[in-house]
């Protein structure tokens, strides 16, 4: 069983895949890119990044997506989130609850279409928490994507 805690960012203007590639160049690693249309939407939105995670040799993590108008509310200085994810459904639902009390649920922990049961919260501090509990656990791999 694992958890992990990763930082999360969010980018505007569809550069996602850039930054996350420049990172990569930078850091070494291997780069993982889902898109909005790998999950069945259409338009412009569906070259756009839903999930990109970089895991680095030196162990590192490093995850992010692209934040579509109208579907994300992001602006710079609150484009971070802190992602915690993992295969322990107690433990994590129980993370869950406790962020989010007093602050505010964006997104209710849910089964998601690419398997895992995730949501958001903002806390009470106004930290912005991802929570990911992989629906199998990935071997090795801290994400499920």
């Amino acid at each position: 069983m694992t958890t992990t805690l990763n930082p999360y960012l969010n980018f505007l203007d569809g550069k996602a895949r850039e930054a996350m590639e420049f990172y990569q160049s930078i850091l070494g690693g291997d780069l993982t890119v889902m898109t909005f249309g790998d999950m069945g939407m259409e338009g412009d939105v569906g070259s756009q990044v839903m999930h990109a995670q970089l895991q680095t040799d030196a162990g590192f993590t490093l995850m992010g997506a692209d934040a579509p108008e109208g579907m994300v509310q992001v602006t710079v200085g609150n484009n971070v989130s802190v992602s915690i994810s993992g295969d322990e459904l107690d433990l994590l639902q129980g993370y869950f609850e406790k962020l989010s009390d007093g602050g505010t649920v964006t997104m209710p922990l849910d089964k998601q279409a690419w398997g895992d049961v995730f949501g958001a919260c903002v806390d009470k501090y106004g930290i912005n928490w991802l929570v990911d509990i992989y629906e199998t656990p990935a071997e090795g791999a801290p994400a499920g994507v």
